[in-house]
């Protein structure tokens, strides 16, 4: 006999609203939560918004303020560019790791998740980026990878990409770039991977992640210096 899937507990709904108003830009990066206002737009306790917060905390979404309660994680420029330099160095290796080692099967995934990414809409009717899209996106670049042959070089890319996923969402929720095709640029790479043109792969993977940064940090130049700062040299 089938069992239907377990409801969803008051805790993990509260996680759920606020780590999407999160992704969504809602609470700007650097602002405090307000945690009295959780509770009353929720209709939960103090401690179930609590809960739900301390795990977005653990996600590195929200950062925890000693004696001042919790913020959003701020936007800023020198990690964001750390944080690209390494990607780029992570990601573009085990991209060339995969096309010299990669088989049949890897360059049809490739293929596939590709498909599966340029049919997934962007975003929603209201404009937010699509969980749908954002699973098919992660699929897509972890298959670039996943031919390596390296499970140690995955795990730190797949590390990586995971410290960027805000970034990625605030590149799209507040720093929209209306000159750029993200369409095409994955399609460039994914056609460059399959012809196995290292050289053409990386350098439009490479040039792919910094155009996202790029846009951020044009956002984050317009925002008030509390909310983005480069610290001090």
């Amino acid at each position: 006999m089938a069992t239907s899937p377990a409801k969803p507990t008051r805790s993990q709904e509260v996680y759920d609203h606020i780590r999407g108003s999160l992704l969504r830009g809602e609470l700007p990066p650097g602002s405090k939560l307000k945690m009295n206002d959780f509770t009353e737009q929720y209709g939960v306790s103090l401690s179930v918004v609590r809960e739900a917060v301390t795990r977005l905390a653990g996600e590195g979404l929200v950062e925890a303020m000693p004696q001042r309660g919790f913020a959003v994680a701020a936007l800023t420029i020198d990690d964001l560019e750390d944080l690209t330099r390494t990607r780029v160095l992570i990601e573009t290796l085990a991209l060339a790791e995969s096309i010299k080692h990669g088989n049949l099967a890897w360059e049809a995934s490739v293929i596939a998740t590709h498909h599966a990414l340029a049919n997934t809409p962007m975003l929603t009717r209201e404009g937010h980026v699509d969980p749908a899209f954002t699973i098919a996106h992660r699929a897509f670049h972890h298959t670039l990878l996943a031919g390596c042959g390296s499970t140690r070089l995955k795990t730190i890319a797949t590390g990586l990409r995971d410290c960027a996923e805000l970034y990625q969402y605030w590149s799209q929720e507040l720093a929209g770039d209306d000159t750029r095709d993200i369409a095409a640029e994955h399609k460039a790479i994914a056609e460059l991977t399959v012809a196995r043109d290292e050289p053409g792969a990386t350098q439009a993977l490479r040039e792919h992640i910094e155009r996202t940064t790029a846009a951020l940090i044009r956002y984050a130049e317009q925002l008030d210096g509390n909310d983005a700062e480069r610290t001090p040299a």
